[in-house]
Parts: structure tokens; C-alpha cells; sequence
């Protein structure tokens, strides 16, 4: 499971549509139980309309900011602007690491659709998203 804050959702949803006609991607800090404490919005180095790439500055430095505060690189998010938010086979077969939490948002329709999944040895396996907000929660899936 992932848990966003509503701020957090909208900031990830927000790097993604600045980023278009391109995808958009950045990186999630959090805990191992899932919760996100921060949304980090990278470049999509790639420029790219079918596939990302986040600016190895941004993954240093966020990956010495988790050391530094104590918390994990949770995954990456990424938008997919012509297709559902499903990892593509490319998706799949970058995922660096089974612990991750692969955050995709899809353009399709007028809202946007935003789920989370886990790829472990090439095997997709979506994941409940709870946005907690002020007064309720929220699951997708």
C-alpha cells in the first residue's frame, strides 16, 4: 500500500503536466510502511513523450537527502501520456529495485489516473493508493 496526503497527489499530478507533451517523473521519499513524506519532481531527461528518465542529479541527491533525514527512497512515479496507467513493458523492464513502489498517472481521460504497482522479477502486482486528506481517506485501485 501507498499513502499520499492529498498535497502530495496533487504536486505528483502537477510535475507530470508540466512536463507535457512529455512524461513527466520524479521520486517518492517515505517510510518502508509506505508513507510518503515527500514528493521530489525531476527533469525527464529523456524528453521523451513515450518514455523517462530522471536527471541523475536529482537521483543523488535525493538519494543523500533520504541518508541525511533518515527516510528511504520509496520509487518513482511517471506520467504515461498515450496509454492507461499501466507499466509498459519498458517500465518493467527498468524497475530497479523490487522494493519499489512504480507510481503511474495516465492523461487519457479528463481526470487523471493515478495508481501504483510493485515489479518484482518482471511480475506486476498493482497496489491500493490511500490519499489521506482532511477530513477522509481515499482508495484506489
Amino acid at each position: 500500500m501507498l499513502i499520499l496526503t492529498r498535497e502530495q497527489r496533487d504536486s505528483l499530478i502537477a510535475t507530470c503536466i508540466r512536463a507535457l507533451p512529455n512524461e513527466g517523473c520524479g521520486l517518492l521519499l517515505g517510510t518502508p510502511d509506505g508513507v510518503v513524506s515527500d514528493v521530489v519532481a525531476s527533469s525527464n531527461v529523456a524528453e521523451s513523450t513515450r518514455v523517462y528518465e530522471i536527471d541523475p542529479k536529482v537521483l543523488l541527491r535525493t538519494f543523500r537527502r533520504a541518508d541525511e533525514e533518515g527516510v528511504d527512497v520509496l520509487g518513482v512515479f511517471h506520467s504515461h501520456t498515450h496509454s492507461p496507467a499501466y507499466p509498459s513493458p519498458t517500465d518493467v523492464a527498468q524497475a530497479p529495485d523490487p522494493s519499489w513502489h512504480y507510481v503511474l498517472t495516465s492523461f487519457l481521460s479528463i481526470e487523471p489516473d493515478l495508481r501504483s504497482y510493485r515489479i518484482v522479477d518482471g511480475v506486476i502486482s498493482e497496489e491500493d493508493v490511500v490519499i489521506r486528506g482532511d477530513t477522509s481517506e481515499v482508495s484506489s485501485r
